[in-house]
C-alpha cells in the first residue's frame, strides 16, 4: 500500500466505528471518518465467526490486496475500516474487490 497505512491501534477502530458512517453489503461492512492527514489508514477486521484462522486470513489479504490496487481511486485523508461478513468466507477476488469498490461508491471517497 503505496499511500496508506495500517490502523492498528484500538482506540483508532473505536473511533472510527464511533464517529465514522457506515454502509454493508452482502460481504463488507465499510466504515469510513475523515483523519485531517494527507494519507488514508486502512483497517481490517475478520471475526472468528467467519471461520478458522486460515480463512480469516485468506480474507484478510483479499481485501488487502484489492484495496491495493484500486488505492489510486481513493480520496485521501480518510480512515478507513473494513468488516468482513461471515458471507464473505467462499468469496473470490473479484467478488471482494467488487464489493469494497460498491460500498467506496456508496461513501463518495471514489475520485
Amino acid at each position: 500500500m503505496k499511500f496508506s497505512e495500517s490502523l492498528k491501534k484500538n482506540k483508532d477502530f473505536h473511533r472510527v466505528y464511533d464517529e465514522g458512517k457506515s454502509y454493508a453489503n452482502r460481504i463488507l461492512v465499510m466504515y469510513a471518518l475523515n483523519n485531517g492527514r494527507e494519507m488514508n489508514r486502512l483497517g481490517i477486521s475478520v471475526s472468528k465467526k467467519v471461520g478458522n484462522s486460515v480463512v480469516r486470513h485468506r480474507l484478510t489479504r483479499l481485501i488487502r490486496e484489492s484495496y491495493r490496487l484500486n488505492e489510486e481511486s481513493f480520496c485521501c485523508g480518510l480512515d478507513i475500516v473494513v468488516i468482513a461478513r461471515v458471507n464473505g468466507k467462499s468469496a473470490g477476488y473479484h467478488e471482494v474487490e467488487s464489493a469494497l469498490m460498491h460500498l467506496a461508491g456508496l461513501h463518495k471517497i471514489v475520485k
